[in-house]
């Protein structure tokens, strides 16, 4: 039996500053560009993601699975329609050159959006059906911060989404599409499924599975797949920074040909997410009260600035935190990290042990704070490489860039090449920073770096700070989103079983 796979991924914030290009997909290695087979094999085989586990079920199971491509641009801004097409003509070149193949397995985000497509993976799926045929099984893998639309679905014989935020589970969800396809291969199950959107956006901090409410309908998630006929259930609360129609939550049911069942479960799920709409609610902190509480913390206090997650299209190179840290002279703080290339460049310039005047940061708008003029001490240089260790994505390679820890007052700051989301501490450790033994650490993050993280703190909080990932509705103009959406709308009713609005 052979399978081929894809990932063609990106999270696109419609907020954010410029467009993605066709370069922010990846640095390129010697060779072809966006090389297939062995060379993405040998990036993923053993690691905990969706292909490491697609490749481990296929190792046990005597399966052939031929990677075709994989490329995954950081969050930003809208794709540019030219980079899309390239990409997506890459892929289906190589498909159509695979000759006939038993299943195909596409790992794609769900929120997607080109300068001319608001649902690029609808599109993407329906141009991978239209190669392989009406009779080869396609299962699409999906990020929990997918808007999943009806043209997903529509393209794709079976669905799974990742059940935790922080995205700890990317591996056993790997597993689980590998071993559903093969399954659907062999026809031992005719997978049916039923989609629920539910009007509803909500922001990150409050869709982390490790707090309720999140934790409490993850539970009915589990309660649901537990059903027999049930083979898989899947409820991603949305992307709510890409103002396109189908932004929000949703419910994917699938069942083993019970059309029925799975419309019936998808409408229970929709309503428990319905049902607790208003614990959606999200509380941010102001950044001189954290400090305050800092400064008498026995243990390590984290403060999350969400509002410049690159996990999420922010830029990474927003200054407001630091420049209070430094106003208040907080010591043992770190900043991780601020992306600024230019400032990286300079350190690495100077060298260890010596003092540059940076103008560090604020350089991508004028939305995350100015940058800032400092006397800085270079305290350690770095090639930026290492090696993930946290549950999320263990054992892949990470690459800041160029990276320089500089000390500004008593307050350290991570300088790199490259915007990066911080959820596991080997990026600390990379250059020399453990921790825990921090006072305060801001971390460009929203709630990913929670799975690691949160077990050496005493306490953690969400930043008030600006930003286009900031998780606040109010700071934000919504066009295109659908109507009525909560809590954008809030005199309105919506009814799971059917679906719709009144």
């Amino acid at each position: 039996m052979r399978l081929v796979t894809a990932c063609l991924a990106h999270e696109t914030n419609t907020f954010a500053t410029g467009l993605t290009e066709l370069a922010d997909f990846g640095r390129q290695p010697p060779g072809p560009a966006f090389p297939a087979g062995a060379v993405i094999r040998k990036n993923f085989q053993g690691t905990r993601t969706i292909l490491g586990g697609l490749l481990d079920v296929a190792a046990e199971q005597a399966v052939t699975v031929d990677p075709l491509l994989w490329v995954f641009a950081t969050p930003s801004g809208v794709v540019r329609q030219e980079a899309y097409e390239h990409l997506l003509g890459l892929l289906l070149q190589r498909l159509a050159a695979a000759g006939p193949v038993d299943g195909v397995l596409l790992e794609l985000h769900g929120a997607m959006v080109t300068t001319a497509l608001s649902d690029a993976e609808g599109h993407l799926a329906a141009a991978v059906r239209q190669v392989v045929g009406p009779a080869v099984p396609i299962a699409l893998t999906i990020d929990l911060h997918a808007n999943v639309t009806p043209a997903m679905v529509a393209a794709v014989d079976l669905l799974v989404g990742f059940d935790l935020y922080p995205h700890t589970d990317m591996y056993e969800r790997g597993r689980e599409a590998a071993e559903l396809l093969l399954r659907t291969v062999r026809g031992e199950i005719r997978p049916t499924m039923a989609l629920r959107q539910v009007p509803l956006l909500t922001m990150p901090p409050k869709q982390c599975t490790l707090l309720d409410p999140m934790r409490q309908v993850l539970a009915a998630v589990h309660a649901a797949e537990a059903l027999p006929g049930v083979l898989c259930a899947s409820l991603a609360p949305g992307f709510p920074f890409a103002d396109i129609p189908a932004a929000g939550a949703t419910v994917v049911v699938v069942t083993d040909g019970d059309a029925a069942l799975a419309e019936a479960q998808a409408a229970a799920l929709a309503g428990e997410l319905w049902r607790r709409r208003a614990e959606f609610e999200v509380e941010l902190q102001p950044i001189d009260a954290v400090i305050r509480y800092a400064r008498r913390a026995e243990g390590l206090v984290i403060l999350a600035d969400g509002s410049d997650n690159p996990g999420g299209g922010a830029p990474c190179d927003g200054t407001v935190i630091l420049e209070a840290l430094i106003e208040a002279d907080l010591p043992d703080a770190v900043v991780a990290v601020i992306a600024d290339p230019e400032t990286a460049q300079q350190a690495h310039d100077a060298g260890v042990g010596t003092v540059i005047h940076a103008r560090l940061g604020g350089k991508t708008d004028d939305l995350h704070g100015p940058p800032l003029e400092v006397e800085a001490y270079v305290k350690h240089l770095g090639d930026g490489l290492f090696t993930y260790r946290a549950a999320m994505s263990a054992g892949v390679a990470g690459d800041l860039g160029l990276v320089a820890v500089l000390q500004i007052g008593r307050v350290s700051v991570i300088v790199t090449e490259r915007r990066v989301q911080v959820w596991d501490p080997e990026v600390l450790r990379s250059v020399g920073i453990e921790p825990a033994t921090c006072r305060l650490l801001a971390l460009k993050s929203a709630v990913h770096f929670r799975a690691a993280f949160a077990p050496l703190a005493e306490q953690i909080f969400d930043a008030d700070t600006p930003g286009v990932h900031r998780p606040d509705f109010g700071a934000y103009d919504y066009q295109h989103v659908r109507r009525p959406i909560w809590p954008l709308d809030r005199d309105f009713d919506y009814d799971p079983l059917t679906g719709r609005t009144t």
